[in-house]
């Protein structure tokens, strides 16, 4: 069983920064918004070396998406940052109308995502924005998972020609990626070989499947473990080829079970080979105050949780 270790925590959100950054040094068309949230985004190297490709908004975030699908008509690429829940579900109408279905070349990039937002609560904390995106034709969702794969997925977007929502997140997490990874849209990556169980994670969840696995490993059970960065487009030949060799998958997100990766997932199943699937996830429920971790335990989205749920999808995949 290949193993991970880490050295270090950084937020996702520092990568994000840092991928905008470089992208501000090697292609002049970036151009970046924020909604009154630069430190927040980890915006200010970007805007330290290019301030004349910086346009700060004000709390405005409607007028932020229609000015940033105005850009691309003269050919910039525009990566607009604020809080995932104002990101997406303060400002529908105007993603939908003004950039999908138009096609604009917009990189929606959207920080303090999910549970693991913390003490800011459940107002803050969306669970439904993986789902909000994905149903939008055309729309690429992107959810990282670590500083380093944050970065590379902040590069690789601008040179992919449509709208994309990158999800990104608060809490200091392991960083076990490479450093120097190339990112491809829509490829799943195995992390971790097995037999008996599938694991897909995607976000903060992948390092708590890794966790998982090694005490699933202890009891003598051996878990697949994918990365599945990019929900849409799903790879679904990665997933068809892991459940053909273990039978059973179990899903984890940081996300409503309703209309995240799970729900994606299942839909390939039953269209191609409907084994036993179990999820880790929200249970149709807003969040909380509370530490990340106080919140992943009593949602049930961590470690302990996708033990769980792997141990009950194999006893199901038996019966």
């Amino acid at each position: 069983m290949k193993k991970y270790t880490y050295t270090e925590k950084k937020d996702t959100r520092s990568g994000f920064g840092a991928g905008l950054a470089e992208l501000g040094r090697t292609n002049p068309n970036v151009v970046a918004l924020c909604a009154d949230l630069i430190g927040s985004l980890k915006m200010n190297t970007f805007i330290d070396e290019n301030p004349d490709r910086f346009f700060q908004v004000g709390i405005a975030e409607a007028n932020m998406m229609g000015i940033a699908a105005g850009l691309t008509i003269g050919g910039k690429i525009p990566f607009t940052g604020t809080f995932a829940n104002f990101s997406t579900g303060r400002v529908y109408d105007q993603i939908r109308q003004s950039i999908v279905y138009s096609g604009k070349n917009v990189k929606i990039c959207a920080s303090h995502a999910g549970l693991t937002l913390g003490e800011d609560g459940a107002t803050h904390q969306i669970l439904e924005d993986i789902g909000l995106m994905k149903m939008l034709p055309g729309m690429v969702v992107i959810n990282p998972c670590d500083y380093n794969q944050t970065k590379a997925a902040t590069i690789a977007i601008a040179d992919y020609y449509g709208p994309v929502y990158l999800r990104f997140g608060r809490p200091s997490v392991p960083v076990f990626t490479d450093e120097n990874q190339i990112f491809e849209i829509g490829k799943a990556i195995n992390l971790v070989d097995g037999n008996d169980v599938t694991i897909v994670a995607t976000g903060h969840l992948v390092w708590e499947a890794l966790e998982a696995s090694k005490v699933l490993n202890e009891k003598g059970i051996s878990a697949e473990v994918i990365n599945i960065h990019t929900i849409k487009p799903l790879d679904k030949d990665s997933i068809l080829k892991s459940i053909n060799k273990t039978g059973c998958i179990v899903s984890a997100e940081e996300h409503n079970f309703l209309g995240g990766l799970g729900e994606s997932i299942s839909r390939v199943l039953v269209e191609n080979n409907p084994v036993p699937q179990e999820f880790v996830a929200t249970n149709d429920t807003f969040g909380e105050s509370g530490t990340p971790s106080q919140l992943m335990e009593k949602y049930g989205i961590d470690s302990k949780a996708i033990v769980k749920s792997c141990l009950k999808v194999i006893n199901r995949k038996k019966n």
